[in-house]
């Protein structure tokens, strides 16, 4: 599939549908000439709502959406007839989707489920018909309330990938290789920076057929707090993996300065993505001999690291067994 196809940020313009106005009809009949009010209620303005979707993984189909708008509510009518509500307008979202204010950065809501609903902005309260207003001293309201008018406003829809593993390493680190052995996921491979412009997610098979979700996040560079590189465009989505695999290539000028450069990215973006379980593993290493990693082994960062290959498929059932076990600790 095509980078552009992977949307994770739209600002959308949505307006809510205006409640109808109450009926002031009163009732007449040929026996009745000179009857009470019998104004019924307006309708509800339709509401905007986002709604959770499993078999979206990108916003594409939001892109060229610029512009979403409720039904009004329609009046009230004779006989203490409510008017009919305002059709709503439901925005199916990719599960993680957050809805921010543009003005203030706010997170509003965010949707992790199927199927889960939120209204985001809501429709205008039909007017009251007069029948309500009548009182033993004005048994003939000659009014009846307006409905509420509708609310418009921009807002900004946000996607943060779920998956319980994130790659994070600079460009040309090995991550979408591995997963691409490890899964059934098929990310663009080369040999030079930045081939991956999109998130990939891939379902990696465990024993007893047990599974989780690992995400191959595009390359980070020092500055990309900053918007250097492609920026914090996709470092939000690390906010969401319960793991961060740190992924540095074997033959690397030096892994602890690497490992520490990726490490202040990450807690300038965000402090708290600190607090998630941390692995480190030193990717191609079919280069290396026994002594080698022995030698590299003396310098490595404090936290558990393994030694893989996914040319050769050395390491990988070890660096599994290590996820699973972070993944369930």
């Amino acid at each position: 599939m095509a980078s552009s196809s992977f949307v994770d940020y739209v600002k959308i313009y949505l307006r809510s549908g205006q409640g109808g106005p109450g009926s002031h009809h009163y009732h007449r009949s040929k026996g009745n000439p000179r009857g009470g009010p019998d104004g019924g209620d307006g309708g509800r303005g339709g509401h905007i709502i986002i709604k959770g979707n499993q078999q979206l993984w990108t916003m594409l189909h939001l892109r060229y959406t610029k512009h979403i708008i409720a039904g009004d509510g329609e009046s009230g009518s004779k006989s203490l007839m409510t008017g009919a509500c305002g059709v709503d307008r439901i925005i199916e979202v990719p599960l993680g989707t957050v809805v921010r204010d543009p003005e203030t950065g706010e997170i509003e809501c965010e949707v992790t489920a199927h199927n889960e609903e939120h209204i985001i902005v809501p429709g205008g309260r039909g007017g009251l018909g007069n029948d309500h207003f009548k009182t033993s001293t004005n048994q003939a309201p000659r009014f009846a309330q307006p409905g509420e008018p509708f609310i418009e406003c921009w807002k900004i829809f946000e996607l943060k990938i779920l998956a319980d593993v994130g790659l994070v390493g600079f460009p040309n680190a090995g991550k979408s290789t591995l997963l691409s052995v490890l899964s059934a996921a098929k990310p663009e491979i080369a040999d030079y920076p930045f081939t991956t412009l999109r998130p990939n997610l891939g379902i990696v098979a465990y024993y007893d057929d047990k599974s989780f979700v690992m995400a191959d996040i595009p390359g980070i560079i020092e500055g990309a707090h900053e918007g250097k590189g492609l920026g914090v465009r996709f470092l939000r989505h690390i906010e969401r993996n319960s793991v961060l695999l740190f992924m540095i290539p074997a033959d690397s000028k030096d892994i602890k300065k690497e490992y520490k450069i990726l490490l202040n990215e990450l807690k300038q973006f965000n402090p708290e993505l600190l607090n998630k379980g941390r692995l480190l593993a030193i990717s191609k290493c079919d280069m290396l001999d026994e002594e080698m990693m022995l030698m590299l082994k003396k310098e490595l960062p404090r936290i558990p690291t393994v030694f893989i290959s996914s040319h050769t498929n050395i390491g990988l059932k070890q660096l599994k067994d290590m996820i699973w076990t972070q993944l369930n600790a």
